[in-house]
């Protein structure tokens, strides 16, 4: 599973049936992206809402 996978910014887009990334890319970093080499994207967002309650249970 990558971080893509769990990013409030990775959504289902139902005119291309499938999950994109929601964040404008520029030329550069859509390259990054689409080889795999974009391992600490600068706009992850965890998209587990209960992240804050488990932490303070």
């Amino acid at each position: 599973m990558s971080m893509c996978d769990e990013c409030a910014n990775y959504e289902y887009d139902e005119d291309y049936e499938c999950y994109v990334c929601m964040v404008d890319l520029d030329e550069d970093e859509m390259q990054k992206f689409l080889s795999d080499s974009f391992k600490n994207c600068p706009y992850y967002i965890n998209g587990d809402e209960y992240l804050v309650v488990r932490h303070q249970m």
